[in-house]
């Protein structure tokens, strides 16, 4: 199922698959070098320390170490790998940009390397093909992964595609983020009591275990305070990391837009009261679960988007918000119904198969409602091609 849910999923552990003997080496080589991390810190590291560790530490996080993540095989699918009508779809809104302003095309973070794939072929089909693709990718094993795959699907396009290190200096174009914001790490701050805490990791006899310890006056109380309902206990996410990943790109950038596609929700409905536990979740072999602390290095652990936060990042460092929209409304403003009707005849095996795949792209209960794409433009906010059959800029 792709990796898409409302609120986190208390899901016991002996309800899911058990790790293999591999996964459980791995998982113990995790276990003993972050170990060392909480000792080192004096027994008590920030949540966010701790999941960026299991997932971004070299050679052992869940990011960079060698495990297959995505597809059947894997932990979770994402929209490229659903289906190729995503990124010929986001190419339209993509293209339009390339044609206005120039430049590159800059992805972060591009998985198995399918989204460049069919983003690179739209493009090339619409003649704004860029000079230069270029990848920002920390993972040492999908960088080749995406390697294979661009030189095996699109052998003319992929001497196009180069991969970077680090943010350019300067970036004209379209920054795309898929599924990014999702995997940097936040904090979690939890008020009870009136009192403030943020939420750790200390080592038990028994392993791991989240300990919440007072939190004083600073830069990460002020966000709880400022945006959590008031008058009752409540715990959930901030996430200045990755707000600060958007402002650096909003002040790298000439001319261009950045689209972040994502799951989340604006201020209002993210620290809703309701969601009074946050949105923190773990995602192993296609299951959602509640617990952070379980087989760390082997399972995905990500946390909603607040859009709202990032479109104030993106202000903040002197952009616009050009377009805010669900994912259904989007795909369908730029033409995937169309795309889908080309495929073939409907009674043809692949035309079953693609409109299984666009309806979990665009069902209010699959992906449609809950994922959505930010536009921040260098420009003035006027609204590309995907924003013209619903723009939600009101609600952020």
């Amino acid at each position: 199922m792709p990796r898409a849910f409302p609120d986190p999923i208390d899901v016991p552990a002996a309800s899911l698959p058990a790790p293999d003997a591999s996964a459980r080496a791995h998982g113990a080589a995790v276990s003993a070098a972050l170990a060392l991390e909480i000792d080192a810190a004096g027994g008590w590291i920030p949540l966010e320390a701790y999941l960026r560790f299991v997932l971004y530490a070299p050679g052992l996080g869940y990011y960079v170490a060698g495990a297959r993540k995505f597809g059947a095989a894997g932990d979770f699918v994402t929209a490229p790998e659903l289906s190729p009508l995503f990124g010929a779809t986001l190419a339209v809104e993509v293209a339009a940009n390339l044609l206005h302003h120039g430049g590159d095309v800059i992805e972060l973070g591009a998985g198995t390397g399918r989204l460049a794939v069919d983003l690179m072929r739209g493009l090339d089909t619409a003649a704004a093909m860029p000079g230069r693709y270029a990848i920002l990718e920390v993972s040492p094993d999908l960088r080749e992964r995406q390697r294979a795959t661009l030189a095996r699907e699109i052998p003319t396009l992929a001497a196009r595609v180069e991969w970077l290190d680090a943010l350019p200096t300067r970036w004209d174009g379209v920054v795309v983020m898929n599924e990014v914001l999702d995997a940097v790490p936040p904090h979690v701050l939890v008020r009870r009591g009136g009192g403030w805490f943020e939420r750790g990791v200390v080592r038990t006899g028994a392993g791991l275990a989240l300990e919440d310890r007072p939190l004083g006056p600073g830069a990460l109380r002020e966000l709880g305070e400022a945006r959590f309902p008031p008058g009752i206990d409540y715990a959930s996410e901030v996430n200045p990391a990755a707000e600060a990943l958007v402002e650096d790109l909003g002040r790298r950038a000439g001319q261009g837009r950045i689209l972040a596609i994502d799951y989340g929700f604006p201020r209002g409905e993210y620290y809703h009261p309701q969601r009074a536990t946050g949105t923190l979740m773990g995602h192993y072999r296609h299951r959602a679960h509640a617990d952070p602390l379980l087989w760390p290095g082997l399972s995905d652990l990500t946390a909603h988007v607040d859009f709202t936060a990032i479109a104030e990042a993106g202000v903040r460092a002197g952009l616009s918000v050009a377009g805010f929209a669900t994912q259904a409304a989007f795909l369908l403003s730029c033409g995937i119904l169309e795309r889908l009707a080309a495929v073939g005849p409907p009674t043809s095996a692949d035309y079953v198969r693609a409109t299984a795949a666009v309806q979990k792209l665009l069902s209010p209960a699959e992906m449609g409602e809950l994922f959505k794409v930010l536009a921040l433009a260098t420009d003035a906010p006027e609204p590309g091609p995907g924003f013209r059959l619903a723009d939600m800029r009101r609600r952020l």
